[in-house]
């Protein structure tokens, strides 16, 4: 097994065919081919399925374990290229979507300004599917909302950010201002499915102060939850950078006191540890925060603004 045959399995995950691979790999199909079947051989089962085209079972969980496998050689070539001089090399970040937003251009401009030799790829994502692919090695690090529950991470908050009621001209709820937590028992809300960061929040809210929270529909997703609030489709509970500050229409921002606001936060495995160009990333990511995190609306930066953690 040799990390060409790896690679090349990996790109036909990504690219689907042989020839697609090959293409991606500047190569003809014939060395595509004859890299899968020594794999193959040596491992003694079939991974791409020829006559359906894919991967097989067994091809999708060696194609797991590649990705990591190559991901760790990479970073050893960024760490050793930048142990005498600039940081260089790549780093695979995830970032929630409404963080996104306003976090990732800075962080660009901010990057290249001070690391122009390490070279970022960026996936958006939920919690829910950034925290496996950090787990798994696919993603360096992710910018995700909090809780997140896992021994193998480490986690650095970044920011707290207020959690706001979103409704509509025309619903019940989108003639007030504000709105005691407990007056939403049983009303009901577009929430994000069970499991996901901010249901667990706001399930624990609810249960503080007595109440049930019903589900109209349950999206998972924060975008989309703020997307169907705007269309009118119902009433959502979602961070105040849901909403772009530039954002105008027939809806209004409902204040509910008791929601607790969330925490976002940077993730990185324990083991191994970060490659440099992830730790400039890091690096950047709490500056770019700090200077620019009390623009955006809702947002509070700093240690004193972001509330304890606990599990759930």
């Amino acid at each position: 097994m040799d990390v060409r045959q790896l690679a090349t399995l990996v790109a036909i995950a990504d690219h689907g065919t042989f020839s697609a691979a090959a293409r991606a790999l500047y190569t003809v199909q014939s060395n595509v081919s004859s890299h899968i079947a020594r794999l193959e051989k040596e491992l003694g089962v079939t991974l791409v399925d020829r006559a359906q085209g894919g991967l097989t079972e067994d091809g999708a969980r060696v194609v797991e374990r590649a990705r990591r496998v190559l991901n760790e050689i990479d970073d050893i070539a960024a760490d050793m290229s930048s142990r005498h001089a600039d940081v260089s090399g790549q780093t695979r970040i995830g970032v929630i979507g409404t963080t996104a937003r306003w976090l990732v251009p800075g962080f660009l401009n901010e990057l290249g300004e001070r690391h122009p030799h390490v070279r970022v790829i960026v996936q958006e994502g939920a919690t829910s599917s950034l925290v496996p692919n950090v787990l798994t090695g696919q993603l360096n690090a992710a910018i995700v909302h909090l809780p997140v529950d896992d021994p193998e991470l480490l986690i650095e908050p970044l920011f707290a950010e207020d959690l706001l009621l979103l409704a509509a001209d025309g619903h019940p709820l989108a003639t007030r201002d504000t709105i005691p937590l407990a007056d939403l028992d049983e009303v009901p809300l577009l929430l994000p499915p069970p499991g996901a960061a901010l249901r667990r929040v706001l399930e624990r809210a609810a249960a503080t102060a007595d109440i049930t929270l019903r589900a109209q529909a349950e999206v998972d997703g924060v975008r989309l939850l703020a997307s169907l609030a705007f269309d009118g489709f119902g009433a959502a509970i979602v961070p105040a950078t849901a909403v772009p500050t530039w954002l105008e229409g027939s809806f209004h921002r409902i204040t509910v006191p008791e929601l607790p606001r969330r925490v976002v936060a940077f993730a990185r495995r324990r083991r191994p540890s970060a490659s440099a160009p992830t730790m400039a990333a890091l690096e950047t990511l709490r500056h770019v925060t700090s200077e620019q995190g009390e623009a955006q609306h809702g947002v509070h930066p700093g240690a004193a603004a972001i509330p304890s953690q606990r599990s759930s």
